[in-house]
């Protein structure tokens, strides 16, 4: 009898599952990610730093070097999706949220001892040059918290036409297949 009960809930769950596989059917991508109203874009002043990130599917977020919290999970997790992504046309950037420590020896031992080096870029500049950039991602830098863990710390998610698409946190829903399937999907669009 348990037996029969159990074949009988997992069909009826199978059920539920292909039923919603099957209404999906629809030409939109899905993102894994939570998704932004339409139309909003990479900020302009993204791309007086990063001029790369023009017609490419791009994941964009926020690191500092001397962060032990959000940040090594990210440069994980952006290197692990990149190596599924393989040669497409997309990008990983992250911009520096202290660029006077984020120095070029710093970067490329974070991103080499977190298996990013190669997969992500790492853009750093004055507190000057990147401040319009974190004020149009709406981002607060550690820099200026004083504190390399307290800082914003997303993963967004762009199409070619710099359209934003999704976004995944670290802890939550930032996984190497979810950041490789919303890239997949932003790179489709």
């Amino acid at each position: 009898m348990r037996i029969a009960l159990l074949v009988a809930a997992l069909l009826g769950a199978l059920a539920v599952v292909l039923g919603l596989v099957l209404a999906r059917g629809g030409s939109e991508p899905e993102f894994r990610g939570s998704q932004p109203p339409p139309g909003l874009l990479i900020p302009s002043a993204a791309y007086s730093v990063a001029p790369e990130l023009r017609g490419k599917a791009v994941a964009v977020t926020f690191l500092d070097t001397q962060c032990t919290e959000a940040c090594p999970i990210v440069a994980a997790q952006i290197g692990d999706a990149m190596r599924l992504v393989g040669d497409k046309e997309v990008l990983a950037v992250a911009f520096s949220v202290d660029p006077q420590n984020d120095t070029p020896a710093r970067i490329r031992s974070f991103l080499a001892r977190f298996r990013a080096a190669g997969q992500l870029r790492f853009v750093r500049g004055s507190v000057a040059a990147l401040r319009p950039v974190w004020t149009g991602f709406q981002i607060q830098p550690s820099v200026d918290t004083g504190n390399s863990n307290m800082h914003s710390v997303p993963v967004r998610i762009y199409d070619a036409e710099g359209e934003w698409r999704s976004t995944l946190h670290p802890g939550v829903d930032l996984t190497p297949a979810n950041l490789a399937n919303d890239l997949q999907a932003a790179l489709d669009t």
